[in-house]
């Protein structure tokens, strides 16, 4: 019965912890949509893969002062993997910004919305993971609403397909190898972050000042810095943390599709945002959209709430069962034997 206490104990603040880790991506995710909008269209600043290079670079610095000061451990991993996983993210920033220089705004959002269902295919082909028909309708719904809301044209061109094409499986892969490093080498969102923000960064740091002069035909170290240009730029490296944080702990406690399922809740919110408090243009197109979105949002939380629940249910059962099974006669050596298996399979 302890044990039982004490594992239901640690499952409400599991759950309290995704909670809270759910809050921070979408607060500091829309904050830095609307300071980076501030800072590309109100002050004329396009450099969009440079800056997301400054972000990463703070964000490192940021984690190893919080290091230093011993607010978390660092637990090395492999060298390899730590920087094929940095390369492959930052090469997947790059070529996200590439398929919006080429692609209409339409067929790039149409990019963003076909990672939810080729990460479901990946992880149901590679992974052996499983989606309840439930899940995908409740996917399905969520797909089509931010696709009404965020969809204006589908203008298509080769580059701009094999960018796109690009784009999606390293963003796929990436994501996938976040949530698979954290659970199989025993790591916190914030020590994976630590060690390959670094590669993540250096990589978009040499290729970002290029990237950026073929989208927009102008040089980022030949930019008139005022002290309003330099000012956002702070404020947005400085959320910027806060986004790549809370995108590492998201990924790592739910998995890839729950992220990107987030991210086009986002994506409504900045479109409500935008028309709320920035008057943007909006369509009774653009609310229905938002509204079935929110639908397929709620539809997934509850379908993947009512599956855990199952699942915790039946880990429950079986540790019920076994503890029934335990006698007495069993010898010391056997009951330290069928105690590690039964914390083995409550681990699970």
């Amino acid at each position: 019965a302890e044990r039982r206490r004490k594992k239901m104990g640690e499952m409400k603040s599991m759950q309290m912890g995704v909670i809270g880790a759910l809050f921070l991506s979408v607060a500091s995710s829309v904050s830095i949509v609307i300071c980076n909008k501030a800072l590309m269209t109100n002050l004329g600043f396009p450099f969009a893969t440079t800056l997301t290079s400054w972000h990463l670079m703070v964000t490192y610095c940021t984690l190893h002062v919080a290091y230093r000061l011993n607010f978390f451990e660092n637990k090395p991993i492999d060298r390899k993997t730590v920087v094929l996983f940095g390369l492959l993210n930052g090469i997947s920033i790059g070529l996200l910004n590439l398929s919006l220089g080429f692609n209409s705004i339409g067929f790039y959002q149409m990019t963003k919305l076909a990672i939810i269902p080729f990460t479901v295919l990946l992880e149901t082909l590679f992974l052996n993971k499983k989606f309840s028909q439930k899940i995908k309708f409740s996917l399905f719904l969520l797909l089509v609403g931010v696709g009404i809301a965020s969809i204006t044209d589908l203008q298509l061109n080769f580059v701009g397909s094999v960018l796109s094409l690009l784009a999606i499986a390293t963003t796929c892969v990436g994501q996938i190898l976040t949530n698979t490093i954290q659970k199989k080498l025993n790591v916190t969102s914030t020590q994976l972050l630590y060690q390959s923000a670094p590669f993540q960064a250096a990589i978009l740091f040499v290729s970002g000042p290029f990237v950026d002069k073929y989208l927009t035909r102008l040089n980022v170290f030949s930019f008139q810095y005022s002290p309003f240009v330099v000012g956002f730029i702070t404020l947005s490296c400085l959320i910027a943390v806060s986004v790549n944080f809370s995108t590492f702990l998201v990924i790592g406690k739910t998995s890839p599709v729950t992220y990107q399922v987030l991210g086009h809740l986002k994506t409504c919110l900045v479109l409500a945002f935008g028309y709320t408090l920035l008057h943007d243009p909006f369509t009774p197109r653009n609310i229905a959209g938002i509204l079935i979105a929110v639908l397929g949002m709620l539809l997934y939380s509850y379908f993947c709430s009512v599956a855990s629940k199952s699942k915790q249910g039946s880990s429950e059962s079986a540790f019920i069962g076994k503890d029934r099974d335990t006698t007495p006669l069993l010898s010391q050596e056997k009951e330290n034997h069928e105690a590690k298996k039964l914390d083995k399979h409550s681990a699970v």
